[in-house]
């Protein structure tokens, strides 16, 4: 695994049980539905661009992978996010669903493109010839995209002006504000061909939007964060798993009974099961599944504190900070103090700040993200560029009390199954 001492932890292995897409007109909340039991999966994520504003030949703009099992979730996706997949063990197929934290383009440049390569979306018909694509039905998406107003607008421009077509549909939930409208799409451009007409309009409940996904296996709620334009954090919390099992307690009441062994699938899952004897056996209590926070940019993100309350990893932007001594670019009339005011003055964070918001929310991990062209992100190869990215995680270590990772490009990290409590 390339990455800077700490989570070295290793995900419970398994396979998680996708729910069917059903091509209706629904909402996404999905908590009425039952949920059939599952096992624990592994949980991984690859850092594919850790850039800020500017790319650099070390780092590309915004964008990373969340692995469930065999599913892939995109946050947010910079320009160049194809090819970083493509340079990457993951497989672009698997991709379900795309999470935009802002519209600003170097966290949303890359969509469409990835949209193209993976919806057969290259090239067109010429001199009249038919186009097939434009048959598509669009009542069943491959992949869904969530992102602040806007999203759906941005994508149908993009597709409109560029001619492009799709073999498969997709559909666009927005995360709405208050002060944004309601209802429609934000543009007067009608659907494209392989937009479902489905899409929601999600308003915030209390501030946030809870529950915007929901499955048998996870749920992610959202956020708003301050930035220069408007911005929110997900957070991707895991169903509680199977506690840890202890079949001498149940083997020999199996046997006493007669009762077939297959059973303690039963009790494995935490439920309860009546012998013939009239014995009643109870599995062991469901543990808590694991929680990520994964924030886009912002000089504060208050607004989504409590959905992270207790995250077992928090990823959280460190755009700037002040190195003296260390960053040959260090002005000499700054301070810790000065870079903090320009930092936030443009939206962003230093990794003090980092540091104290996973304080904060008592976060169990924190691996910092989004950095300055200024700081390159070979430090796996570069001594110079490894004391230039300990002195930056040092720094959010500082307030944050804890070893901290500082993010690079294709780096890959496990997120563990959180211990049983006592």
């Amino acid at each position: 695994m390339a990455a800077r001492a700490g989570l070295k932890a290793v995900a419970s292995i398994g396979v998680r049980k996708s729910v069917p897409r059903v091509p209706s007109q629904k909402t996404i909340n999905m908590a009425t539905q039952p949920k059939p039991p599952r096992g624990p999966f592994d949980v991984h994520i690859t850092f594919l661009g850790t850039a800020s504003a500017q790319p650099s030949s070390t780092r590309i703009h915004s964008s990373l992978a969340l692995r469930l099992g065999a599913d892939i979730w995109l946050f947010d996706c910079g320009e160049a996010t194809q090819s970083r997949l493509q340079q990457s063990t993951l497989k672009m197929g698997k991709i379900e669903k795309i999470f935009i934290t802002h519209t600003h383009g170097d966290h949303i440049f890359g969509v469409v493109p990835l949209l193209a390569g993976i919806l057969n979306g290259a090239g067109g018909a010429a001199d009249g010839a038919d186009e097939p694509r434009k048959a598509v039905d669009p009542y069943n998406p491959v992949i869904e995209i969530y992102g602040p107003l806007g999203t759906r607008a941005y994508v149908r421009s993009c597709l409109k002006y560029t001619h492009t077509f799709f073999s498969h549909a997709y559909v666009v939930h927005e995360l709405r504000l208050p002060r944004d409208p309601p209802t429609g799409d934000y543009t007067q451009l009608p659907r494209n061909q392989a937009e479902a007409p489905f899409g929601q309009n999600i308003m915030q409940v209390g501030g946030v939007w809870e529950n915007i996904f929901q499955d048998n296996a996870v749920s992610v709620s959202a956020g708003p964060i301050l930035h220069s334009v408007p911005c929110v954090g997900y957070v991707v919390t895991e169903a509680p798993l199977p506690g840890k099992m202890d079949p001498a307690k149940y083997i020999p009441h199996l046997k006493r009974t007669n009762t077939p062994m297959k059973v303690m699938s039963e009790l494995q899952q935490g439920q309860s099961v009546e012998l013939s004897d009239g014995t009643i056996l109870h599995g062991p209590q469901r543990r808590r599944g694991r929680k990520i926070a994964i924030l886009g940019d912002t000089h504060n993100p208050s607004g989504i504190e409590k959905l992270a309350l207790d995250v077992d990893l928090l990823i959280h932007e460190a755009t700037n900070a002040h190195l003296p001594g260390i960053d040959e670019g260090t002005k000499l009339d700054d301070t810790y103090e000065s870079v903090e005011a320009r930092t936030k003055s443009r939206g962003h964070s230093t990794p003090q700040m980092a540091g104290a918001f996973a304080k904060r929310i008592r976060a169990k991990q924190l691996i910092l993200n989004h950095f300055s062209a200024r700081y390159a992100g070979n430090d796996d190869v570069d001594p110079e560029a490894k004391v230039l990215m300990d002195a930056i995680a040092g720094l959010a270590a500082g307030e944050y009390n804890k070893e901290v990772l500082c993010a690079r490009d294709l780096m890959s990290v496990a997120v563990a199954v959180p211990p049983e409590e006592i």
